[in-house]
């Protein structure tokens, strides 16, 4: 996906809100990996990282990893390999459906994910004090709002 920046069409300085939006993401989600790389996971990628995020906690089926991070199954597969090279998830039978696998973070993902998330926690934190806490609840309840048009696992 490419999100066009306006500038090209529109003299405004301003960015369109789609790239306004994805800036923010990718400050937020960059935060996170490094904090994650930093607790002993160096060698995790980005991409390796946007599937992992991904991961349900009792496990999750590859394809609705790749449907959740818009990629296509071959690619869903490819950094679930390397993941499981990495020593961050594990392949088991889904206890549903004995033909279907489901993917599962190991211990080693799992002592991550309070990393992480503190990291989010930080840097939303870090919003907060620069947007003021009004305008911080405003922005939480528009996107929340715009979930309802935009969100297809809402």
């Amino acid at each position: 996906m490419i999100l066009v920046d306006s500038t090209a069409v529109n003299p405004s300085p301003t960015p369109n809100v789609g790239v306004l939006l994805f800036l923010a993401h990718r400050a937020l989600e960059e935060r996170a990996l490094r904090a994650v790389q930093a607790a002993g996971a160096e060698d995790l990628t980005p991409s390796q990282a946007r599937l992992l995020q991904r991961v349900d906690p009792g496990g999750t089926r590859l394809v609705e990893l790749a449907e959740r991070a818009l990629v296509t199954k071959q690619s869903a597969g490819f950094l679930v390999d390397q993941l499981e090279k990495g020593g961050y998830v594990v392949r088991v039978p889904d206890p549903d459906d004995g033909r279907a696998r489901l993917v599962r973070l190991t211990p080693r993902a799992e002592r991550l994910v309070p990393v992480g998330q503190a990291a989010v926690d930080a840097t939303l934190a870090e919003w907060r004090d620069h947007l003021g806490a009004a305008r911080m609840r405003h922005l939480v309840d528009a996107l929340t709002r715009l979930r309802e048009v935009t969100d297809p696992f809402a």
